[in-house]
C-alpha cells in the first residue's frame, strides 16, 4: 500500500495538522523534501511533500503566495508543509488561502517535530513499500514456476498470473495465433488484439509495447517471448491499472519462464527436425519402410494418410521487406510459413514434418488437414498484401486462381504436390517442384500441381524467353505480310486452326483454297521449313499463340489434310 498524506498525518509521533487540501489526503506520497527556494520546481519530479519555513516567500504577501503555491501545485507537488514557529509565529492566511484554491493539501509542522523526522517517516514508508513489492514478487515467481512445471504448463501459469494481476493473461504463438488465455473470456479480448501482436513481432526479442485500445477498459501490455532474433511468442497482460512494482516481477517472471518454455521446445523441435529430415531423405530415396521405422509414433501417422509435398522458396518482392524479413533474409518468409504451418497443425495434433533445404522449405502435410489449410491462407495473405487478386478456396480448402499475373505473395512461393502417399514421395516432390516453377513464373504465391495438370499448358508460354522464340521464328513472315505481299501469318494460323483442312482454313480466311495453298507454299520458302513435319507445325502453332492477343482460341495443329 502506498504511503500517503493521510498516513503522515495519522502517524502519532509527528503531530501534524490539515490547514487546506483535506479532501485530497489518500494522495500517495513518493518523498519528502526541505527546499527554501523561491522557485524550488526545477528540482522537483512530482510526488513529494515540499516542507518549507518561507525563510524567503514572504507568506503574508497573498500575489506572491498565489504564485508560489499555484506553481509548485502544477510541478507535481503533492502537500506542503508548513513548520508553525519558526518565521512565522502561525501559518499566514496568505498561504491557507492559496493552497485552498489550489486544492493543495496543507499541513502544519509543529516546532518540536524537525523536518528530518518527515523525511525519515516517508522512506520509511516508501522502504517498507518497496521490500512489500518485492517479496509479493518473489512469491509470484515461486507460485508461476510451480505452475510451469504443472501438467497444464503454460495454461495454468496464465490463470495463476491474471489472478495476481486481478486482470486477464493470454500467450500467443509464433504465428500470432491466440493459444492460450486465463479467464477463458479473454481470448475474445486478446484475439481483437492480432495486428498489434503482429507488429510487435516484427521487431527483435525481446520487445514490449502498450496498446491503447478504445474498445476495452483495460490497459494492455504485450511482451515478446524468446532470445533470438524472432520472437518465439507473445505474452499480454491487461489490467484495470498500470502495473505496479509487484504485479511488474510477476510479468517479468512470466515472461522468463514462457522464453525457457519456447526456447526448450524450440530445441526440441531441432532434434524432431533432424530426425524428419533423415525421413525425408528415405522417402525421396525410395525406402517407404525405412522412413516408417526412423519415423516412429513422430510422423509413422502422417505416413500412414494420403499427404501432400509442399516445396516453398523465398522471391524478391517489390514492397520492402518487415525488419523481421530482413534481418533473417529470405529465411524470415519461410520461417514465417512454417511457424503457421506448425501452429495450425499443433491445435489439431496433426504432425507435420518440415525441413530446410538451403534456400528452400520442404514440408510433408496431411492432404486436407490443418497445416494445408495455413499453407493455403498463408499464401493467400500473402498475395492480398501483395496486391494481387485473392484466390477462391477450392479443392482440400486450398487457395486457386486463374493464370494471369499477379503479385510475388510478398516474398514467397509455394508449390503443393498431388496427394500421395510413402511409396510415390519422389513423385510427389517433383509435382511439388513443377508447380514451384510456374507459381514463380506467374508470380502467384501458391500453385498446386492438379491445376496445372488440369489447366491449359497456354499460360506456361508467357515467358520471356518463350516470347523471343516465337518472334524469331515468325519475323520473316510478319515482314512479308508488312511489306503489303499477303497475309501469311494470318493465314498460316487458320490452316493450323483447320487441322490442315483447305476447304475448312480457305473458307475461314474468304480466299479460294488454291490461294491458301500458294500462300502455305511461301511459307514453306520462307521459313526454310516443310510443314509436312509435324514438329514443325507444333513450334509454329505455340508461337502463333505465344504471341496472340487471344491465348484461349480453340485449336491445335493435327495431321496434314488434303
Amino acid at each position: 500500500m502506498p504511503h500517503t498524506l493521510a498516513s503522515l498525518v495519522n502517524h502519532t509521533a509527528l503531530k501534524l495538522t490539515v490547514l487546506a487540501g483535506e479532501g485530497r489526503l489518500d494522495v500517495p506520497v513518493r518523498w519528502a523534501h526541505a527546499s527554501e527556494l523561491i522557485d524550488p520546481v526545477p528540482y522537483m519530479e512530482g510526488g513529494e511533500l515540499l516542507l518549507i519555513t518561507a525563510l524567503k516567500l514572504d507568506a503574508e504577501d497573498a500575489e506572491a503566495t498565489r504564485r508560489y503555491v499555484r506553481r509548485v501545485a502544477e510541478a507535481g507537488v503533492v502537500g506542503l508543509g508548513f513548520a508553525v514557529g519558526v518565521n512565522y509565529e502561525g501559518v499566514p492566511q496568505a498561504l491557507v488561502e492559496a493552497a485552498g484554491e489550489q486544492g493543495l493539501p496543507l499541513l502544519g509542522v509543529p516546532r518540536r517535530t524537525p523536518f528530518i523526522a518527515i523525511s525519515k517517516a516517508v522512506s520509511a514508508a516508501v522502504a517498507a513499500d518497496q521490500y512489500r513489492a518485492v517479496t509479493a514478487g518473489f512469491e509470484a515467481q515461486r507460485e508461476l514456476t510451480r505452475a510451469a512445471l504443472s501438467a497444464e504448463g503454460p495454461a495454468e501459469l496464465l490463470a495463476r498470473l491474471a489472478a495476481h494481476l486481478d486482470g486477464w493473461a493470454a500467450l500467443y504463438d509464433a504465428s500470432g495465433a491466440v493459444v492460450a488465455a486465463a479467464p477463458d473470456w479473454a481470448a475474445r479480448r486478446a484475439a481483437r488484439l492480432a495486428d498489434d501482436v503482429g507488429r510487435l513481432r516484427e521487431r527483435p526479442a525481446p520487445a514490449s509495447s502498450v496498446v491503447s485500445d478504445t474498445d476495452g477498459d483495460d490497459r494492455v501490455e504485450l511482451q515478446s517471448l524468446g532470445t533470438g532474433r524472432r520472437a518465439r511468442g507473445v505474452l499480454a497482460v491487461g489490467t484495470a491499472a498500470p502495473l505496479g512494482t509487484a504485479e511488474r516481477y510477476a510479468v517479468h517472471s512470466a515472461v522468463a519462464l514462457l522464453t525457457l518454455t519456447t526456447e526448450r521446445s524450440r530445441a526440441l523441435q531441432d532434434a524432431e527436425q533432424r530426425l524428419g529430415a533423415a525421413v525425408l531423405k528415405m522417402l525421396l530415396a525410395g525406402e517407404p519402410d525405412h522412413a516408417r521405422a526412423v519415423a516412429g509414433r513422430l510422423y509413422g501417422g502422417l505416413l500412414d494418410a494420403p499427404f501432400r509435398m509442399v516445396v516453398a522458396e523465398a522471391v524478391a518482392g517489390e514492397e520492402p521487406a518487415s525488419p523481421a524479413a530482413v534481418g533473417g533474409g529470405a529465411s524470415g518468409v519461410l520461417d514465417g510459413l512454417a511457424d503457421a504451418m506448425d501452429s495450425a497443425a499443433a491445435r489439431t495434433g496433426e504432425a507435420v514434418l518440415a525441413v530446410p533445404d538451403g534456400g528452400r522449405l520442404i514440408v510433408l502435410v496431411t492432404d486436407g488437414g490443418a497445416a494445408a489449410e495455413a499453407c493455403a491462407a498463408y499464401a493467400a495473405a500473402a498475395e492480398v498484401r501483395a496486391g494481387a487478386r485473392p484466390r477462391s478456396r477450392g479443392r482440400a480448402g486450398r487457395a486457386e486462381g486463374g493464370n494471369g499475373e499477379g503479385g510475388n505473395g510478398e516474398g514467397v512461393a509455394v508449390g503443393l504436390s498431388a496427394p500421395t502417399g510413402p511409396t510415390a514421395a519422389a513423385n510427389a516432390y517433383r509435382q511439388a517442384e513443377q508447380a514451384l516453377s510456374v507459381a514463380r513464373r506467374r508470380g502467384r504465391a501458391l500453385v498446386e500441381h492438379e491445376d496445372v495438370a488440369a489447366g491449359s499448358v497456354l499460360p506456361l508460354l508467357a515467358d520471356d524467353a518463350v516470347r523471343a522464340f516465337a518472334d524469331g521464328l515468325l519475323r520473316a513472315l510478319r515482314e512479308h505480310d508488312a511489306r503489303g505481299r499477303g497475309d501469311l501469318v494470318a493465314s498460316l494460323r487458320a490452316w493450323l486452326a483447320r487441322h490442315g483442312q483447305w476447304d475448312a482454313a480457305a473458307a475461314d480466311l474468304g480466299v479460294h483454297r488454291h490461294t491458301l495453298r500458294y500462300r502455305m507454299r511461301r511459307v514453306e520458302e520462307i521459313l526454310g521449313r516443310s510443314l509436312d513435319d509435324a514438329d514443325v507445325r507444333m513450334e509454329l502453332w505455340l508461337a502463333l499463340k505465344a504471341t496472340s492477343g487471344a491465348p484461349g482460341a480453340s485449336g491445335a495443329p493435327g495431321v496434314s489434310g488434303e
